[in-house]
């Protein structure tokens, strides 16, 4: 299994075909719907995402006090953010996207010439993806809820994924 160290590097991207299996080290910001919203509303970008990835979940969050732990970070279907997707990604620059279900044909084909890679992670293994997170370094955009807030989080051999749609274009989830 490949290890990919964010932020992310082109040539390496390059080298991924679909199938593959790698694992993410390093920062990965969660977003989703609401959090989609904003940022192509034009609202400042509340963290560099550049060269990054983001990660399609809503975790399950545990408060004692002050300190807090994500205790299952599942992903969530990425579908739902195929409507404004790629504006997503023009704005930020995310290098891949981690979620389960796949996109649209439209957002799939547009991955390639934004030089993002979709990586799948397996649907009800969200208490696994939560013993990747190393360290939780913010939260941002809290009005929105845990769920749907930014997570700013560190993560270690994040993985197994699965390349699901490579830079070639090559997408597991399409039938042609």
């Amino acid at each position: 299994m490949k290890v990919l160290k964010t932020p992310l590097i082109d040539s390496q991207l390059r080298k991924l075909k679909a199938g593959d299996f790698v694992a993410i080290s390093g920062t990965v910001v969660t977003a989703r719907d609401r959090a989609y919203a904003r940022i192509v509303s034009g609202q400042k970008l509340p963290v560099d995402m550049k060269s990054g990835v983001v990660y399609h979940c809503g975790p399950i969050v545990k408060r004692s006090g002050k300190k807090v732990k994500i205790i299952s970070a599942g992903p969530t279907t990425s579908g739902r953010m195929d409507e404004i997707q790629v504006r997503f990604l023009k704005r930020t620059g995310v290098k891949a996207i981690i979620g389960k279900g796949g996109v649209n044909e439209t957002v799939a084909k547009n991955l390639k010439n934004l030089g993002c890679v979709y990586l799948a992670f397996t649907g009800g293994a969200g208490v696994l993806a939560a013993s990747f997170i190393k360290k939780i370094e913010r939260n941002v955009w809290s009005d929105l809820g845990d769920a749907e807030s930014v997570w700013v989080l560190k993560v270690e051999n994040f993985g197994p994924l699965v390349v699901a749609i490579d830079l070639r274009g090559k997408n597991l989830y399409s039938r042609k």
